[in-house]
């Protein structure tokens, strides 16, 4: 069976959490390190916007920084995700891996199914549903807000008709870097605090209509599930669900000092992070 690499990293600064993760990738690509699975946690909570989010329009940044959170803007897609009472995982593998298929939807299928094992080793039934259609997206999607769990992936993991992860994917370098975040637990309320909104009317039918669509681990699972228990959980669904055997390690210290390099001159720079 083929080895991967699995890294449990230290809780980190969101400009370091988003540095690591592109520093496994441009050293990847350069045949330096293998195919990774990492899990992470962020010091302090963070708000993550997508990277074409416009910062200063859709977040509110003075509540940001009044709540004692961080801030930072991601290399992938999407829209702004809450990193507080969660686990976050990156997979970073070559776009010309043999399990990779070809396609941006394919291989992100085939990457989250360790998502969808994860959450079925937590005893939750959980599933993958193709979006394929526009009645399937509409279900999941809600217009407007700019939570990340409110916009459809391409297929999206659900258990009791609710998304329960929300993940997205970048590729550079002839690499691929998928990462998401799984929900222990929510606080919504602190979470639309923190974006824009028209009027008091529009964010309360927004929260209403996310509580609709997203659900966390806790909300639905028969017991309380802990942070270890997760990435043991998930770590076990990435090795099943890529078919492949995980041998726990470390970052590399060409790892670490690139990304701290990465961390001071890009991810914590207000450049990067308010250039839109």
């Amino acid at each position: 069976m083929e080895q991967w690499r699995y890294v449990v990293t230290e809780p980190m600064s969101p400009a370091m959490n988003m540095a690591v993760d592109e520093a496994i990738l441009q050293l990847h690509s350069e045949g330096k390190v293998p195919p990774t699975v990492r899990f992470y946690t962020w010091d302090p909570a963070t708000l993550s916007i997508g990277y074409f989010q416009k910062a200063i329009k859709e977040i509110n940044l003075e509540e940001v920084q009044r709540r004692g959170l961080g801030f930072v803007r991601r290399a992938t897609g999407g829209r702004a995700v809450l990193h507080d009472q969660e686990l976050t995982y990156s997979v970073i593998v070559s776009e010309d891996h043999p399990r990779m298929p070809s396609g941006v939807t394919e291989a992100y299928k085939i990457i989250s199914l360790g998502l969808l094992h994860g959450f079925q080793n937590l005893g939750l039934a959980a599933e993958m549903v193709s979006l394929a259609s526009e009645e399937e997206k509409e279900k999941y999607n809600s217009p407007g807000s700019s939570a990340c769990f409110d916009s459809p992936s391409w297929y999206e993991l659900v258990v009791e008709g609710k998304k329960v992860a929300g993940s997205a994917q970048t590729r550079q370098k002839g690499v691929i870097l998928q990462h998401g975040s799984i929900l222990l637990d929510m606080d919504v309320d602190l979470l639309f605090s923190l974006l824009h909104f028209p009027s008091d009317r529009v964010k309360q039918r927004m929260m209403d209509s996310f509580r609709q669509k997203a659900v966390t681990i806790n909300e639905v699972s028969p017991r309380p599930v802990s942070l270890q228990e997760a990435i043991e959980a998930f770590s076990k669904g990435f090795a099943s669900g890529l078919d492949v055997e995980l041998v726990p390690s470390a970052l590399t210290d060409e790892e670490r000092a690139l990304a701290e390099e990465l961390a001071a001159t890009r991810y914590a720079t207000d450049e990067w992070n308010l250039r839109r």
